[in-house]
């Protein structure tokens, strides 16, 4: 009898201690928040790490605003330095932040596509920086649509 009581004391114990490992839950009026623990891979020097590397602006019309931006964080331990941003023909026009990224913070790297040229793109963005990958590509792709034609008013 004692040699259960024992096993049902370290299976109590042992299941606590395996859910004390997970994230807690708590409750707020209703609904459920989970505390969700953010990792961010860390690098020795200056890093980049973008939330999207690529831009889909789907299909917009004739004439739209082309301006999207790339968010990044320096996750690195050295304050990043972007020296040019060059887009791969006149019609994407890159702009990049000019001061050093502290480690930790977040930087924006905006992109205006010229949306008077109908049809199908894919355009990309190189980055030159002090980063360990000193140089960084990014794609933005999309479909303009024709400018429709002027409707005549019917002459009475």
């Amino acid at each position: 009898m004692k040699k259960i009581a024992m096993l049902a004391v370290i299976a109590v114990f042992g299941m606590t201690a395996a859910h004390a490992q997970t994230a807690k839950s708590t409750k707020k009026s209703g609904d459920a928040k989970v505390t969700k623990v953010e990792t961010t891979p860390k690098v020795d020097g200056a890093g980049m790490l973008f939330e999207s590397e690529t831009i889909d602006y789907g299909t917009v019309p004739h004439g739209a605003d082309g301006k999207r931006e790339f968010v990044f964080v320096n996750n690195g331990n050295k304050p990043l330095v972007i020296t040019n941003a060059q887009g791969s023909c006149g019609c994407t026009v890159p702009t990049y932040p000019k001061e050093p990224i502290a480690p930790g913070a977040k930087g924006v790297i905006g992109v205006k596509y010229d949306t008077n040229r109908n049809g199908a793109f894919q355009k990309t963005v190189t980055l030159t920086t002090n980063a360990t990958e000193p140089s960084k590509v990014l794609t933005i792709k999309g479909n303009v649509m024709p400018e429709e034609a002027p409707k005549e008013t019917p002459k009475s």
